[in-house]
């Protein structure tokens, strides 16, 4: 039997209506996904003994800057091994943040303003070819969660097979936050 036209508006309202009525149920069981109060500034979640944060919160209108995969200078172009080209992965890791301070410096921001790191670390031939994780976390140390800079950033380190450079032993990218205040001009 064909469905006139009426049967089938009928039916048309019929499946909106579910679809209202289920759209209205998932949004009263679903939480509120933003916070209660509105933020201004980056906040920093996480234990007090760790020395990284496990969470970053970012207002949706603060500017942020990102660095691409930041690596070491060089010590010596003429060294011998990777050791006195570029050091250790605690030097490289050094080296590399001090770089990201520069960066970080030229746009009117401090390591203070780092919400994020995210760590690549190549193995080390001198360790057998083992990460020297030891070795990124003193330098992390070094600039972040100290008397100076008491900044935890949220942070992953992630060992990779190798970096552009076969001498490179850390490649870092960096996020920091515009403070509400700061003038972009």
């Amino acid at each position: 039997m064909p469905m006139n036209l009426k049967m089938k508006v009928a039916a048309g309202a019929v499946i909106l209506s579910c679809l209202a009525a289920t759209a209205s149920v998932y949004a009263a069981i679903t939480p509120n996904k933003y916070p209660l109060a509105p933020i201004h500034e980056a906040e920093f979640y996480g234990s007090p003994s760790s020395s990284i944060a496990s969470a970053v919160a970012m207002p949706g209108d603060l500017a942020t800057f990102e660095t691409s995969g930041t690596t070491p200078s060089v010590i010596n172009k003429d060294g011998k091994t990777v050791y006195e080209r570029y050091g250790d992965t605690e030097t490289q890791g050094a080296s590399v943040l001090k770089n990201i301070e520069k960066q970080l410096k030229e746009q009117g921001l401090s390591l203070k303003d780092v919400t994020y790191l995210r760590v690549y670390i190549a193995p080390d031939a001198a360790k057998g070819g083992k990460f020297d994780f030891d070795g990124w976390f003193a330098a992390y140390a070094k600039y972040f969660n100290t008397k100076d800079n008491p900044t935890k950033t949220a942070r992953s380190t992630v060992g990779v097979a190798g970096l552009v450079n076969a001498d490179w032993l850390i490649e870092i990218e960096a996020v920091a936050a515009y403070p509400s205040n700061h003038n972009q001009d």
